[in-house]
């Protein structure tokens, strides 16, 4: 059965722009290569950490929101695991409501229209 999932991931601070990509794009392929679908996905940048992890105070925040089937979840945390650039993880099955939610954030994010100041 197909369900909608939400993945965020935080990474450590000290890659640079090309590794944290390099990090989303292996991500992003795991979902695609299991018969995933990619739905939406957001990059928060560098925040603060409620807590230090690995020492560390601050990492880049990355969000990522699929449709596949259950077992892919488990080979994507497997990854995340194994990824040493990868300090936090947190994978959740949305409910309907969720997913309208987010539907709506993002829709209202295309429509919103870029202020120019001068």
């Amino acid at each position: 059965m197909i369900n909608n999932y939400e993945t965020v991931f935080i990474a450590t601070p000290v890659l640079s722009e090309t590794q944290m990509k390099e990090a989303v794009d292996k991500i992003k392929s795991i979902i695609t290569k299991n018969k995933g679908e990619i739905v939406g996905e957001e990059n928060w940048g560098l925040r603060k950490l409620a807590y230090p992890i690995q020492k560390k105070s601050t990492g880049f925040y990355y969000l990522i929101e699929f449709k596949s089937e259950g077992t892919l979840v488990e080979k994507l945390e497997t990854d995340y695991k194994r990824d040493e650039r990868i300090i936090r993880f947190m994978t959740v099955k949305m409910d309907k409501y969720a997913v309208e939610y987010s539907e709506k954030r993002r829709n209202k994010k295309v429509t919103e229209e870029p202020v120019k100041e001068e």
